[in-house]
């Protein structure tokens, strides 16, 4: 099912997974685009490992839809520089890059998945917004949950780690979100929602 492929060769599909680089980022909220790449690693048995366009990447195929999984290196206010030197590269349209990112408003463990939008106050969404040129690229923002109480730091809050059930309800959502990014390039972006933004 899934195969591969040889370094260079064109793909159809970019896959974002967004967070900060770093092992002392390991682990925190604004890395859960991080996690759901671990999954999709194991999923797919690829590395998501080589240097190039600003991020560790893979290549693999989706059941014959080439896709190029990434996980910039940029930090997480950067991640546009990344995604469109990609995007450049391989003249993938914004319609066919998912970006797969932490979302505060929403519980723990629940994901939405959404054609195009706003970055509603993400800085990577921001950034790839602005590099862009658009906001019609398909996202997948994983709920982590939201700060304790209004005066919370918001910076200190993604950077925050999950503990405990938290944390294992994380490592289910990154299996599901594995799943829905298959299922959204393979059987489209309605099939996807109807399925995965359930509660």
């Amino acid at each position: 099912m899934f195969d591969k492929l040889r370094a260079g060769s064109g793909v159809s599909w970019i896959v974002v997974f967004l967070g900060n680089p770093g092992i002392k980022y390991n682990g925190t909220r604004h890395n859960a685009g991080f996690m759901a790449c671990d999954a999709v690693e194991r999923d797919l048995n690829v590395s998501v490992n080589k240097l190039r366009f600003k991020a560790l990447t893979a290549t693999a195929s989706i059941e014959g839809e080439k896709v190029l999984l990434m996980k910039p290196q940029t930090y997480m206010n950067l991640s546009g520089e990344a995604v469109i030197q990609a995007a450049n590269f391989y003249k993938v349209s914004p319609d066919h890059i998912i970006v797969v990112s932490d979302e505060v408003a929403l519980p723990i463990g629940k994901m939405r998945i959404r054609k195009s939008g706003s970055a509603g106050g993400h800085n990577g969404l921001k950034n790839i917004i602005l590099h862009l040129g658009t906001d019609a690229f398909p996202r997948i923002r994983m709920g982590v949950g939201s700060a304790p109480h209004p005066d919370y730091d918001m910076a200190d809050w993604v950077l925050s780690t999950f503990k405990n059930q938290d944390a294992a309800d994380m490592e289910e959502l990154a299996k599901r979100v594995s799943k829905a990014i298959r299922c959204y390039i393979l059987e489209g972006a309605d099939k996807a929602m109807n399925i995965y933004n359930r509660n």
